[in-house]
């Protein structure tokens, strides 16, 4: 089954001390979530960064502070999880990666029949992307240690939702390590 793994938001905006939506957990999954995607390179397992990338007028702006304004420093992937040559980066407006971008197109011209959900927030946009794969009948998969909330509920709440409802297969990152390596 061919799969990719799907990079949600794990940007300057998100992650950084002090940033305008700043989400502290989100620093915690970085090294697990970086050795995920090296070994995903080893694999050659394709890598997508869905990115939050909004206008300045945003209607968004008026539920959430401004973020993740196009261009700006704090709609940058971090430096530990940089895309590298032959990375997608797909730039969404709203909460999911699929709402108003070409994410299918680039997953269906890839081949892609399974998809593997990490980055932030677990609640929100994770799991809209998540649902959105799953209503165009891609496989789901999501690493838990790979995603983070703003709370350990909210996070727990979404993986249980998108287990039940979406059928997704929740995850460990050294689990889909220990199944990647023993493909390739």
């Amino acid at each position: 089954m061919k799969r990719c793994i799907l990079v949600i938001d794990m940007l300057r905006d998100f992650l950084e001390p002090g940033a305008p939506l700043e989400v502290p957990k989100a620093r915690d999954i970085v090294p697990k979530l970086k050795k995920l995607l090296e070994e995903a390179r080893r694999a050659k397992i394709p890598i997508v960064y869905v990115c939050d990338s909004h206008r300045e007028f945003d209607w968004e702006f008026s539920i959430w502070p401004k973020h993740c304004v196009e261009g700006t420093r704090g709609s940058e992937v971090v430096d530990e999880l940089k895309p590298e040559r032959g990375d997608i980066i797909v730039r969404k407006r709203r909460y999911s990666g699929f709402y108003g971008t070409d994410l299918e197109m680039v997953l269906r011209e890839l081949g892609i029949e399974e998809v593997i959900v990490t980055g932030i927030l677990t609640n929100i946009c994770v799991l809209f992307t998540a649902a959105d794969a799953f209503m165009r009948g891609f496989k789901v998969v999501v690493v838990r240690d790979c995603t983070a909330s703003t709370s350990s509920e909210l996070h727990e709440a979404a993986l249980k939702i998108m287990e039940v409802a979406l059928k997704a297969r929740i995850v460990t990152s050294e689990e889909l390590i220990k199944e990647l390596t023993s493909r390739s």
